[in-house]
């Protein structure tokens, strides 16, 4: 990727009415457009970071087996109020509309009932269970104040996933087994040292707790009281001596927290399986309700979270698994030696399968410098008259003070190690 080429560039003015951090380093460094509040389009870089975090939650759900699909945004209303979820005493951020023909649909907030509907050709037996469904699509919810940049939004991309077992314990397993890919998720989005699974409200599903996944920040909406040795949190919803006790945690190791939940899994009991007609037969030929499970991650809130947990004063610090790029090659001046040995250098690197932005522009060196640090990318190496004279490049971490001179042979070596770290 070229600059030169890129049609987003760098911009010193942020909307009047964008007060999130987070929203105000993306915008700025051209990695998405504030549309209006709460939504937000991603441009050429967003939209590679998103798909990078995308692709990691699209990696673990498929390992503990589940299956991918596209359901539509639109949904019947009969359908919802079967659950008695259409009215919106019951659930107040729908976005609805009709069809020309004067019939209501709601637009998708969220996929229990349309995943239930789609299994009814297709789940009769106990010999088609248990499975796991998920998507990663956009979710609309009408928010009555949207806030904290991409991290409560009226529009945002989702992974949602619903698992269907024959019995509780088969459920548990399920369970037990997406909440570890979990913990993989954000340990690979960079996330895991700051990351608890967090014991909350199961609301009106269960008398289970459920599991939020909340990573410790000042931005944080939500008060979690920790377990640093047991990676183990609870939400000040459930917060209590019975809560502790049955978690079997020591109340005077709890330490107090603010955090950003970033995913969350709960049971759903047989609620929307029962409402819906989804029943399977067992192996003595007898009716049983199906065992559901729920689990969420805010991608799109992952972009905005993990933007502002790592922001330092110069801009953007991307992980390398989710960075639009993991080097910034910046070339310094226009003598053609320069120019030909950085051309060199993206070259081979492009080879090499490491993803490049080549800075071409005509610009001075602070400003290639600055808007290396303010887009976040990993790695810069710098090509001038000095170090071509040296035979070598000069190559800076993001977050490190010093350079290294390096030759091309030790500049892609760490680079190739760095990634696969």
């Amino acid at each position: 990727m070229r600059l030169s080429q890129l049609f987003t560039k760098t911009i010193k003015n942020l909307p009047a009415d964008e007060t999130a951090r987070n929203a105000q380093l993306l915008i700025q460094a051209g990695y998405v457009h504030k549309m209006m509040a709460g939504v937000y389009a991603y441009l050429p870089l967003g939209k590679i970071v998103i798909d990078n975090i995308s692709k990691i939650v699209r990696e673990e759900m498929n390992a503990v087996g589940g299956q991918e699909v596209q359901m539509t945004v639109l949904q019947p209303r009969e359908l919802w109020e079967k659950t008695d979820r259409w009215d919106d005493k019951k659930v107040d951020n729908w976005f609805k509309t009709k069809l020309n023909n004067g019939t209501e649909v709601g637009v998708g907030l969220s996929h229990e009932e349309p995943i239930v509907d789609s299994l009814h050709n297709f789940v009769n037996s106990y010999k088609d269970l248990p499975v796991n469904i998920y998507q990663i699509q956009t979710k609309f919810r009408n928010e009555l104040r949207a806030k904290s940049g991409l991290l409560r939004g009226r529009e945002f991309l989702m992974k949602d996933m619903y698992s269907f077992a024959r019995t509780q314990e088969e459920h548990a397993k399920i369970y037990e087994e997406v909440a570890a890919a979990y913990i993989r998720v954000f340990e690979r989005l960079g996330l895991g040292g700051d990351t608890y699974r967090t014991a909350a409200d199961g609301g009106y599903f269960t008398d289970k707790f459920s599991d939020e996944f909340q990573t410790i920040s000042p931005i944080g909406e939500d008060t979690i009281y920790v377990d640093e040795d047991k990676k183990i949190a609870i939400n000040k919803e459930v917060y209590s001596d019975e809560t502790i006790q049955k978690l079997g945690l020591d109340k005077s190791k709890l330490v107090e927290k603010r955090a950003v939940e970033v995913g969350n899994i709960f049971p759903l009991e047989s609620k929307y399986s029962d409402a819906l007609g989804l029943y399977y037969t067992d192996e003595k030929g007898e009716q049983r309700s199906i065992i559901m499970g729920c689990y969420g991650i805010g991608i799109s809130r992952l972009v905005g979270m993990i933007a502002e947990h790592f922001a330092d004063d110069k801009g953007l610090v991307w992980p390398e698994a989710i960075a639009p790029a993991q080097v910034y090659i910046a070339p310094l001046g226009d003598d053609q030696t320069v120019i030909e040995t950085a051309e060199k250098l993206e070259s081979v690197l492009t080879e090499a399968g490491i993803a490049v932005i080549y800075d071409d522009r005509d610009e001075r060196p602070g400003k290639k410098f600055a808007d290396a640090d303010l887009l976040g990318i990993p790695y810069r190496a710098v090509v001038s008259g000095k170090t071509v004279a040296a035979s070598g490049y000069e190559l800076k971490h993001r977050t490190s003070n010093d350079a290294l001179d390096v030759t091309l042979d030790e500049l892609v070596g760490r680079l190739t190690t760095s990634r696969k770290a």
